[in-house]
Formats: C-alpha cells, structure tokens, sequence
C-alpha cells in the first residue's frame, strides 16, 4: 500500500536543501529519481552525495521556461519510459522582496517582488503543465506542490513569497480539478505547507549570530505547540505517501507540516 519503488520521480530545485532532502528519501524508497536545478555546479554535488543510494541522475533546467521543461521531460521519459511523480521544490525569497522591521510596503523592490511571485508560481505552474502532460498521457502520476505557512495568515515582512504561494495552492486545487476530471482517477495533485524550518534562506532572521532565537523566532515558538522548528527530514513522510497507492483518494488538499502552528490560535 505504501510500497513506492520502481517510481519514476522528477524533483525541480534538486539542488537545495528540501529538494536534495526529497530526493535522497524517495531514492531510500527505490524511486528513480531526475533532480532538476539551473546549476550544474550544484547539482553534480548533490547526486555525487547520493549516488550509492539508487538510480538517480540530474539535468540542468529553467523551470520558467516552458521549452527547458518540454525538452527534459522528454530526455526523462526517454530514459525511464514515464513520469510516475513530480515534487515542486523550486522556490525561494530575495532580500529586496522582503521588508525589514524599519520598512513599510512601499519600501518592497518590485523588480524582487516579481522575481519572487514568478518563481515561487510559475516555478510551480509551468513544470505541472509539462511533465502533468506526460501523466495525462500514461493516465496516471502524482505531483506535489511546496505550499507555506504564509498562506494561512499574513505573516510580516514576506509579501511576495506569501502572495505566490497562496497562489500555489489555489492552482493545486484547480489543477487537481482538471487532472482528475478529464484523465481519471489515476492522477492527483496535492500541496504541503510546511511550517517554519530553518534554512539558509530564513537563517538570518530567525537565528542570531551568537547562535540564539531572534526576536521573530521567539514569536514563531509562542505559536507552534510543539514548542520547536521543524527538521526538513520531517516533510519526507507526507512526500512517500502522497506517492503511494495509500494516498489514492486523495487530491486538492493542502496539508500543513508544521508541529500545530496553523490550527493554534495563540490563546
């Protein structure tokens, strides 16, 4: 029921933290795996640190353009055959897109606001469309879009990240909607929403230099149950079985991975 092996799984953003942390936990479960990324530097490292685990292999792509896509997905499936799974890891913040304690709205870079919203939901849209295309075509395939906590609430100083990824989980739904309707059952699409992790995107202002919680990390403590952040290994889990046969009625919903932060109101 949760057996996954044998898959065949692209993962964008392969060379990041979460999608090189994805990728060795499917590659632990027999799934074949292609991690995508723009950098060949950085992926040549990540698959060179999990080689000896499976079959897994690795091929520079623009997950905004919609040509790289087409012409890897059909390097992927002429190497593998199909496209059994799709995790969209792609993503990510830039400092002129978020506000400092000092700053109002109207001090956000726009040029970084829209960097930031194209590659957080196109990054996610663009790749669905193209290698779900090669899902509709073998009637079956999982994929799996990167939500956040910000889109449960505003949470400040992160406009642009929360606006794109609120964005991602209506174009989940929606796409969700479309796959099953129109190529079976077979195929679902679902979003994780992680809760707060530290990365190296968020270690700045959530870590001091002398290794303590900021003022912001102590906010997010007072509202997580748990009383703790997440470890990324913690997303693996939900990943395998959103893949697997166990999780086949499921699709359209966005689940939080986040030690309570959504569900507690902070009273």
């Amino acid at each position: 029921m949760f057996d996954i092996s044998g898959k065949i799984a692209v993962v964008t953003g392969g060379g990041g933290v979460l999608g090189s942390s994805i990728s060795r936990s499917l590659l632990e479960a027999g799934v074949k795996v292609m991690m995508l990324d723009i950098r060949q530097e950085v992926l040549d490292t990540r698959i060179a640190e999990v080689k000896h685990l499976g079959d897994v292999d690795g091929l520079v792509c623009n997950v905004l353009d919609m040509e790289s896509l087409r012409l890897v997905r059909d390097k992927i499936v002429a190497k593998w055959g199909r496209i059994d799974i799709l995790v969209n890891v792609a993503g990510g913040n830039l400092p002129g897109a978020t506000l400092t304690e000092e700053q109002t709205i109207f001090d956000m870079k726009i040029e970084d606001y829209t960097k930031v919203t194209d590659l957080n939901l196109n990054g996610t849209v663009f790749p669905s469309l193209v290698f779900g295309e090669a899902m509709a075509n073998s009637k079956e395939g999982s994929i799996i879009n990167i939500s956040s906590m910000a889109t449960y609430s505003a949470i400040t100083r992160v406009m642009g990240y929360s606006v794109a990824k609120t964005g991602v989980n209506i174009f989940t739904q929606w796409m969700a909607m479309e796959m099953a309707m129109k190529f079976g059952d077979k195929i679902r699409v679902n979003a994780i929403a992680p809760g707060f992790f530290i990365g190296d995107q968020n270690r700045a202002i959530l870590i001091n230099p002398d290794g303590s919680y900021t003022e912001r990390s102590k906010k997010v403590i007072a509202k997580t149950p748990m009383k703790r952040f997440g470890d990324i290994s913690e997303l693996n889990g939900l990943v395998q079985f959103l893949c697997s046969n166990a999780a086949s009625f499921i699709t359209g919903a966005i689940i939080p991975v986040d030690g309570g932060f959504s569900s507690f109101s902070g009273v």
